[in-house]
């Protein structure tokens, strides 16, 4: 039996602003890692699993649920794990977690017929991967001989108000496992008191193990509407390169919905179902990182309590969270803080407050303010761009341009643009010229005139480029050719 690993890498983590935003969320930053992003992290925690499950099963390489906006992101810190990855299954729109597994089930179904689908966010940590491998081994056995759908419950240690919780029923045979009691929402802190007190209940950690042909039946169940969107939008999708894209009429008129709440809910011992479910216990270390706060618990702390990242410099500070990622970041008698900064924003919050950090973050995007969408460095296929100055008529920008890369053939109907390459050798194509560019040396692309900046060379290719005109926004763009498949209306992917 086949267990394909599906990673669902959706969500925008804003309760970690300023460094999570819209365009490059908490999923693909490095954090409870210096080399991986949570999603690489995600991606190899099954790495040693099969010598526990013998030759009874085998482990697939991941398939990755994405969207639209992340996909070239994901697909280069998966390439970047030199993993034979299944697919990057892309969403149109956000439709929640139940059909983007609808969607995952369809293509392992197209591809292996049936499996076992082990279901992964991937913005969790997990300190222990061979106390996870074990209970996933408990969990197997419950999927093929009982046809349960599982989830792992979080072993809770403090009345935690942020997480949903899973009651436990009674054990099941064999097992380490239990049937589902029920579900619960987040809990105020009483209740919390309350469900910690009982030891009945688990936090619910959003990872689940089933069948395939199990989910598809239930789906056809309990959600039809949703699992037969979700059919037509694959069904009429396309494989493009790395991606499987699906088709964006159908899925966009996909309900939306979560799987506890569209098959999760219908297996406890409340309903009378021909589908039951398990909660197998898991003590891993686990944690969503859903705020500044979970970060300082799960992060190795100094014996003043303190987690300091990048240039920091501290005195007299203690059980603080201090995060610096531009410039040497100074702090004197700061307590129970969060102070994070970034090259264009500085958050300094009690860390008892640190999950109010949405407030402002609703009111940043409320005052049309950039700073919740991309960072001031930002990430294309080709390579990254960097805003370095703006003024009126005016902008200046750092381009590096990856080896090999290329940015579409475009043109622009309001701005004029000097290019000085820095470091590399440019390929210019400027109307009906070409030529190369070396180091100090510049080219000017006249308002109107189609042009495109090309890498042929094996090492990053880094130039300034200085923007004059009447208008200087990222939506300015024709572009009439390019290697990566965007269209000339996605104006969040411009150059």
């Amino acid at each position: 039996m086949k267990i394909v690993p599906v990673i669902l890498c959706g969500g925008s983590g804003t309760r970690l602003w300023p460094m999570s935003r819209e365009y490059f969320p908490k999923q693909l930053l490095n954090l409870g890692s210096d080399e991986l992003s949570m999603l690489q992290g995600t991606a190899l925690r099954l790495q040693g699993l099969e010598t526990l499950t013998g030759n009874e099963y085998q482990i697939e390489q991941p398939l990755v649920v994405t969207n639209e906006a992340h996909r070239f992101l994901v697909a280069e810190q998966m390439r970047a794990l030199e993993l034979e990855q299944s697919c990057i299954l892309l969403e149109p729109v956000g439709r929640n977690t139940a059909p983007a597994l609808c969607l995952a089930a369809q293509w392992i179904t197209t591809h292996h017929q049936d499996g076992i689908m082990l279901v992964m966010p991937a913005d969790h940590l997990i300190k222990s991967a061979e106390t996870f491998h074990q209970a996933i081994v408990q969990g197997l056995s419950l999927v093929s001989e009982e046809e349960r759908f599982v989830t792992f419950g979080i072993v809770p240690d403090y009345p935690e108000t942020g997480y949903g919780y899973i009651q436990k029923g009674s054990e099941l045979d064999g097992s380490t496992g239990f049937s589902i009691a029920s579900f619960a929402e987040k809990p105020d802190q009483t209740i919390a008191q309350q469900y910690l007190d009982s030891g009945d209940y688990f936090w619910n950690s959003g990872m689940f193990l089933f069948s395939v042909s199990a989910w598809i039946a239930a789906t056809q169940k309990y959600v039809p509407d949703i699992e037969q969107a979700c059919q037509k939008a694959y069904q009429a999708g396309q494989e493009d390169a790395d991606f499987y894209r699906v088709n964006s009429e159908y899925f966009s008129q996909c309900p939306e919905d979560s799987i506890d709440y569209a098959v999760m809910e219908h297996v406890t011992d409340l309903e009378a179902s021909s589908f039951k479910g398990a909660v197998v216990p898991l003590d891993a270390g686990w944690s969503d990182v859903g705020s500044w706060q979970s970060l300082w618990e799960t992060s190795e702390r100094n014996e003043q309590g303190n987690v300091l990242t990048g240039d920091v410099m501290v005195h007299e500070c203690s059980e603080s969270l201090i995060m610096g990622q531009h410039r040497m970041v100074a702090g004197i008698g700061l307590k129970n803080m969060v102070v994070v900064e970034t090259a264009d924003a500085v958050l300094v919050a009690d860390r008892d407050a640190s999950q109010d950090v949405k407030v402002i973050v609703n009111a940043l995007k409320a005052a049309g303010r950039d700073e919740t969408v991309s960072h001031r460095r930002v990430f294309r296929p080709w390579g990254s761009y960097e805003s370095i100055d703006n003024g009126d008529r005016f902008q200046v920008k750092r381009i590096i341009v990856s080896p090999q890369a290329s940015l579409s053939l475009q043109m622009h109907y309001h701005r004029a643009e000097h290019w000085i390459v820095v470091s590399g050798t440019a390929q210019v194509t400027r109307g009906e010229e070409q030529f190369l560019l070396s180091e100090n040396e510049s080219t000017y692309i006249p308002l109107g005139v189609t042009h495109r900046l090309q890498n042929p060379g094996n090492i990053p290719l880094e130039i300034i480029e200085v923007q004059s005109g009447t208008y200087l926004g990222e939506d300015d763009i024709v572009r009439f050719d390019d290697v990566y498949g965007r269209d000339a209306d996605q104006t969040m992917e411009n150059e």
